[in-house]
């Protein structure tokens, strides 16, 4: 049970610190800061958070995460379902206290509020296709990463910076296509808010991720194949 509070208060702060940061502060007239430092907060959310609940519960946030760590042989296939539950209740809390914030301020409208998508829906109207390559590569990459910075050989303590960094390059790459999901859980939280055409293009954001684990679980299990 401790495992999956830390899980749900570390999923709910990368939601409001990465979508909120999109949300709230990105597109502030003069002072925003835009898809970099859009691409900034996703990581250090995990940075943070990595330290504050690794320990605890291996400071996953992510379904893809917890599912590419399991086809990886590093993580019990007994916990991952209330793993998947705790994160995307997490994101949703998250999703909710931004929604709260965003809905004080006079004339405001939910817009995209975030959400991931494909077609008219990418930030720069990049097709299906392209949506579903680049989350199926960003993911596998990231679970790349996460295998090989919390390997048993890897150094230690530098793995929570090593893997909000690749997220944050991961950001800065496919922000323009998707807005970037590589997480099943911080997909669905913005787009039961949204509804409609985001709950309609979710479908992408849970198969694509969870296909990138898969494989990054699989190729660095071969690549690595010694016990930790």
């Amino acid at each position: 049970m401790k495992k999956l509070v830390a899980e749900f208060i570390g999923t709910l702060w990368l939601v409001l610190g990465g979508c909120g940061s999109a949300v709230l502060a990105a597109g502030f007239p003069e002072l925003g800061i835009g898809f970099v430092g859009v691409a900034l907060a996703f990581g250090l959310t995990v940075v943070t958070m990595a330290y504050a609940i690794g320990h605890i519960s291996g400071c996953h946030l992510n379904p893809a995460v917890s599912i590419g760590l399991w086809m990886g042989g590093r993580f019990s296939g007994k916990e991952l379902v209330p793993y998947i539950v705790a994160q995307v209740m997490g994101g949703i809390a998250g999703a909710g206290i931004l929604y709260t914030i965003a809905s004080g301020q006079p004339g405001f409208e939910l817009g995209g509020f975030a959400a991931n998508g494909y077609a008219e829906h990418s930030p720069g109207g990049y097709s299906v296709m392209a949506a579903l390559v680049t989350e199926i590569v960003m993911t596998f990459i990231f679970l790349f990463v996460i295998l090989g910075a919390t390997h048993s050989k890897a150094p230690k303590y530098l793995a929570g910076l090593a893997i909000g960094l690749c997220l944050t390059l991961i950001h800065l790459i496919s922000i323009p296509v998707t807005n970037t999901s590589v997480n099943p859980a911080r997909s669905t939280s913005q787009a039961l808010f949204v509804g409609d055409w985001a709950l309609g293009q979710l479908w992408l954001f849970w198969v694509a991720p969870i296909v990138g684990a898969l494989l990054a679980g699989m190729v660095y299990k071969y690549l690595s194949p010694e016990k930790e």
